[in-house]
């Protein structure tokens, strides 16, 4: 009975030494943790979606508390998340434009025309290896498959009859849609961008009819309606500058195949492509 009582003591005495050691040495050897770093991570979502450039939410916290990335990093937290970072850095925040991500290309299934009917993996990445690029006429529209709503952790971008639309209200203009395009059909615009031309073929107006009853055929009538420079058509397709954009819509009224798309900033509706 004395053996079990004096083994017990034994491991007792044995655990509370070790015990001791080990919690002097965590104290000798911790690694201090700035507390901006802690505060800042508290006021970042969490996604990890890795929009800010950085590998999640953790190194952008790090990043920002170092000083070597902005308050306003974050792309899902937006203004207000970079208001309180700000604060806690005892800094501005300074402007944020809250931004949106938009897919150039109306070519749905009614309005482009396809060469063939394609049968296989059902893949945005596999198009490139299989006959012109994919069953479209238009090498330079939406293939359909995908793969940027695979990409999206918002569910912000569906496939809606053979055209990638984003739900601009879901939106958190992370680019990782942008990213996954292989076509690189989707850019960020601000989110307040009045119009914007929802085509990308650089194909002259003859082949662009051929293959699309609604891509840009670069006729230039949009540029010459444009009084303040904002649109401009270069390797025949037209591109608006949002930042000298007034949103007068006249370029829009004139473009011949109306792919010039008026936004709409309250609804989803107005922002996918018809």
């Amino acid at each position: 009975m004395m053996g079990i009582v004096w083994a017990a003591i034994i491991v007792g005495g044995v655990g509370l030494i070790l015990g001791l050691f080990l919690g002097f040495m965590g104290k000798k050897f911790a690694v201090e943790v700035d507390q901006k770093e802690i505060d800042i991570r508290a006021e970042l979502p969490g996604n990890n979606c890795g929009g800010c450039g950085y590998a999640g939410c953790d190194a952008l916290a790090k990043a920002i508390a170092a000083g070597q990335a902005d308050c306003g990093a974050c792309p899902v937290g937006g203004a207000p998340a970079a208001a309180k970072i700000a604060s806690i850095m005892g800094a501005e925040a300074g402007e944020t434009v809250h931004m949106t991500a938009f897919v150039k290309c109306s070519g749905d299934c009614e309005k482009a025309k396809e060469n063939y009917v394609y049968s296989g993996v059902e893949e945005c990445s596999v198009m490139p290896f299989v006959p012109n690029g994919g069953a479209k006429t238009c090498t330079y529209g939406c293939l359909g498959y995908g793969s940027c709503v695979k990409a999206c952790p918002f569910d912000a971008i569906h496939v809606v009859n053979g055209v990638a639309i984003v739900d601009k209200e879901k939106c958190k203009a992370c680019g990782k849609c942008v990213a996954a395009c292989p076509r690189h059909l989707i850019e960020l615009i601000p989110y307040e961008s009045k119009y914007a031309v929802s085509c990308s073929s650089k194909d002259k107006g003859k082949d662009v009819m051929q293959a699309c009853s609604v891509g840009c055929i670069g006729c230039m009538l949009c540029t010459k309606q444009c009084e303040f420079d904002a649109i401009k058509v270069e390797n025949n397709i037209a591109h608006i500058d949002q930042t000298k954009c007034t949103g007068c819509g006249k370029c829009a009224e004139k473009c011949p195949k109306k792919i010039i798309i008026k936004q709409n900033h309250k609804s989803a509706k107005g922002y996918a492509h018809k």
